[in-house]
């Protein structure tokens, strides 16, 4: 199965992708201008990668997290992703990622760490699928 994994931010979505278990490789992110800007920059890697499941990190149990399903939905609605969504708890993939990277690049906001990230949340469901 071909994954797409989408850590979904205001400024910058980072995105990873892996089409075995045991590989997942970090994208360039997207710089967010508008949501159909990002939607469509999105569609574009679900084309060109052959994605057949996203997977999308949220933060599990917290205030927020029907607030960002909701946006999620909505996200993923401009997509237009016909496969399977399944969600992943995003909790502390931020700075996890940024200690991988070691804080070399931690105050660039170009997008890497939040691909990083993305990678993070991919290895977590599919570890979890073992």
């Amino acid at each position: 199965m071909k994954y797409l994994s989408i850590d979904l931010g205001l400024k910058r979505i980072g995105l990873a992708y892996s089409a075995h278990k045991d590989i997942v490789t970090p994208l360039k992110a997207i710089i967010r201008k508008n949501r159909n800007q990002a939607s469509d920059e999105v569609k574009k890697a679900v084309k060109e990668w052959e994605i057949e499941a996203v997977v999308i990190g949220i933060p599990l149990g917290g205030s927020s997290e029907d607030e960002m399903r909701r946006r999620i939905a909505h996200f993923m609605n401009l997509v237009d992703f016909q496969g399977e969504v399944f969600y992943q708890d995003e909790a502390g993939s931020s700075k996890e990622a940024e200690a991988l990277i070691k804080g070399e690049i931690k105050h660039i906001r170009d997008g890497r760490i939040d691909s990083i990230s993305a990678m993070i949340i991919l290895q977590r469901y599919l570890y979890k699928k073992k």
